[in-house]
Formats: C-alpha cells, sequence, structure tokens
C-alpha cells in the first residue's frame, strides 16, 4: 500500500500535491499586486471601474479574507497532515478549492452579481474550516480544537462583512472586518506560541525551547477572542477605556511572551528575527488601541495597520519563508534576497504605521512600494520551488 500511495501521490502535478503550494504562490502574488493597486486608487491615479461594494470595502475585505485566508488555508491543510497523520488534501480537490479561491477573487474584483459572490466567497472558508475539522476529528486531535473555533468565527466575520455589504451598510461591514482581523491575531497567538519557540530553539542549537505558560496562552487566546467579539457587535467601534484594558493586557501579555522567547542570538538568524518582530508589532498594534481607547490617540488607523500589515503580513512572510524551505526537502537557507525581503516589509510597515499619518501620500507609496518589493522577491525566489517536486523526490 505504502508503494501504491507512494506512486499514486508522485503522480500528481508537483503543485497540487500539498496546500502549500498553490496557496502561498497564490497568496504571494495577490499581494503583490493588490497593494500597489489599492494605493493606486486612493491617490486617484486609477480612476477606472469599480469593484464590488466600492474599493474600500474590496481592500478591506480582500487583504482579510483574500490573501491572508490563502496563506492561513495553506499553512493549517499542511500542518494539519503532519498533526494528525492524515493525508492532507491534494490533486483533484485542491486544485478545486484553489479554483474556488480565484473565482471569488476574480468576482469582487470584477463586480460580480452578489447572489453569485456570497455563495462563491463563503464555500472557500467552509471549504477550509470543514477539511481541517475532519482531519482533526478522526484523531480525536483536541489540542486543536480552538483552532476549528477561530475558523468558525471567521466565517461568521465574512457572513458580517457579506450581510453588511448587502445591506451597503459600511459600519457593519467594518465591524465584521475588524473581528476577522482580531481572529486572526487568536491564530497567530496559537500557531505563533507553538512554533516561534520552537523555531528558536531549532534555529540557535539549543537543547530545548522555552517552556509555554499554559495560562498565559489561555488568556490571550481568550482576550483576543473577546475583542473580535466586542468589534462583531459593535461596541469596540467606539471609545472605551474598559476595553483600552483589555488591548493594553494584551499587549502585555505579547510582550512577557517575546521578552521569555528572546535570545541575543536571533539576530543572526533572518528566519528568527522575521518571525520575532512579526509578534513585536502585534504588541505596538495592541498597545496602540489601547492609547486610542484612553483618548491619547488621535485615531485607530495606524495601530490597526500595525496588527495588519506588521503583524499579520510580518507573520505571514516570514512563516511562508521558512515553511516553503521545509516542506519542499530543502535546508532552512534563505535564498537570495529574501533577507532584503525581510528588511524591506519592515521599513514598510514602519512607514504606513508611523508616516502615513502625517504625510499620507508619501507615507502610502513608500509603504507600498516596500511591501511589493517584499512579496515580489518572495514570488521570484519561491515560486520554482513551490511548482517542482521536492529536492529529496518523497512526496509533498
Amino acid at each position: 500500500m505504502q508503494v501504491i500511495d507512494r506512486r499514486k501521490a508522485l503522480s500528481i502535478p508537483p503543485v497540487w500535491r500539498l496546500a502549500f503550494r498553490p496557496f502561498f504562490l497564490a497568496g504571494s502574488l495577490f499581494a503583490l499586486l493588490a497593494i500597489p493597486l489599492w494605493v493606486a486608487v486612493w491617490t486617484g491615479l486609477w480612476p477606472g471601474f469599480q469593484p464590488t461594494g466600492g474599493w474600500l470595502s474590496w481592500h478591506r475585505h480582500e487583504m482579510l479574507f483574500g490573501f491572508a485566508m490563502a496563506i492561513v488555508a495553506g499553512f493549517l491543510l499542511t500542518a494539519g497532515q503532519t498533526w494528525t497523520g492524515q493525508p492532507g488534501i491534494s490533486g483533484n480537490k485542491l486544485m478545486a478549492l484553489a479554483a474556488v479561491w480565484l473565482l471569488a477573487r476574480l468576482g469582487w474584483l470584477f463586480g460580480l452579481p452578489l447572489m453569485l459572490l456570497i455563495p462563491l466567497d463563503l464555500l472557500f472558508m467552509l471549504g477550509v474550516t470543514g477539511l481541517m475539522a475532519r482531519m482533526l476529528w478522526v484523531v480525536r486531535q483536541k489540542r486543536n480544537y480552538p483552532i476549528i473555533a477561530v475558523l468558525t468565527l471567521m466565517i461568521g466575520a465574512d457572513v458580517l462583512v457579506l450581510c453588511g455589504l448587502a445591506r451597503n451598510d459600511d459600519s457593519l461591514q467594518r465591524q465584521g472586518v475588524l473581528a476577522g482581523l482580531w481572529l486572526v491575531a487568536a491564530l497567530m497567538a496559537i500557531i505563533g506560541g507553538r512554533v516561534i519557540p520552537f523555531f528558536t530553539q531549532r534555529g540557535l542549537g539549543h537543547t530545548e525551547a522555552v517552556k509555554p505558560w499554559l495560562w498565559l496562552d489561555v488568556a490571550l487566546l481568550v482576550g483576543t477572542g473577546l475583542i473580535a467579539v466586542l468589534y462583531a457587535a459593535g461596541p469596540a467601534l467606539q471609545q472605551n477605556a474598559l476595553l483600552g484594558g483589555l488591548f493594553l493586557a494584551i499587549a502585555a501579555g505579547h510582550l512577557l511572551r517575546l521578552v521569555r522567547w528572546y535570545d541575543a542570538g536571533i539576530w543572526r538568524v533572518p528566519l528568527l528575527w522575521s518571525l520575532h518582530l512579526a509578534m513585536l508589532w502585534l504588541v505596538v498594534a495592541a498597545a496602540g488601541l489601547a492609547l486610542w481607547n484612553f483618548g491619547l490617540l488621535a485615531n485607530s488607523s495606524s495601530s490597526l495597520h500595525a496588527l495588519s500589515v506588521g503583524s499579520m503580513s510580518g507573520l505571514i512572510l516570514a512563516m511562508i519563508a521558512r515553511v516553503t524551505l521545509g516542506h519542499t526537502g530543502r535546508p532552512l537557507q534563505l535564498p537570495t534576497g529574501i533577507v532584503s525581503a525581510f528588511v524591506l516589509f519592515n521599513l514598510g510597515a514602519a512607514a504606513r504605521v508611523f508616516l502615513a499619518s502625517e504625510w499620507p501620500v508619501t507615507g502610502l507609496w513608500m509603504a507600498a512600494i516596500c511591501w511589493t518589493l517584499a512579496f515580489a522577491l518572495y514570488a521570484w525566489r519561491y515560486a520554482p520551488m513551490l511548482v517542482a517536486a521536492r529536492v529529496d523526490g518523497h512526496p509533498g
């Protein structure tokens, strides 16, 4: 059976052998095109057609449920195979899931009628959640059930956005997007808390990883989930000192974890400092939102972009750079130009968070250029790996 299964797996074109391959590739290509397009529209350089719901609705929804969830799907549906011992999605089923994702993205951009776009958009999220839930349920892997809970809530957040779109209610759309953003932060809290200490230990040659404090991990997950629920319900859109205290606690909890994980040796290893910096951006985001809720910052936009750009997208870039190497059978040695991609990305995040509020056009274009170059470097160096067979000859 092992020989037959191996032959069957190797007969599948490499790009369809595991979910990380098409989704990391498609997600990175989408990212490097979508942000310069958005900034061009925002600065008046793109006076053409309108996507479904208008450009702001497109930008908010697609960078979260299009770009970020493509990477989440690729990561989880690949990692699930390792976690459970169950075969990951591949072949025709993976092609179908990727096609649904692509059609939904094209539908949003080119104004597909809502009666077609809404079920198409939800089908991708339902497919990812259902596939992941099945893998975990078969082996009763309760440790990872919280991931299914978060993905299920993400579907709810997407429904909220789509309801807002159907009702032409911008506030409802914003509630859903911000709830979804903090649900991704909850996934980052779960996954980051597991892999970053382990990667740090392996990358620096230590004998043991820093042991997690379960109470802290649970508190961060519950607190972040509560923020998502409050955004979905609406109160988090308004300044509130109690909510500011919750954001401050989230910032302190993540900072405490970073201090525990820290080792000066990470600065010699780009695959490590890129991960740690991404989580530091989460601290900046939560602290900024705490200050906004306390009335000490004029607006929340910069803090939200510290989360969406600096932390979420920074962790995405760092993780896909590492995961692609490991799952294509390569040593963990970054290709030429990827260290520059990490540097450019974080410079762009700083421009978006700290410059764009004072010099909007300059700050946004600096951020967009750095972002685009970073993901272009990833696509250039990693696309050949993603579409080719593993270098060690194994399936996957």
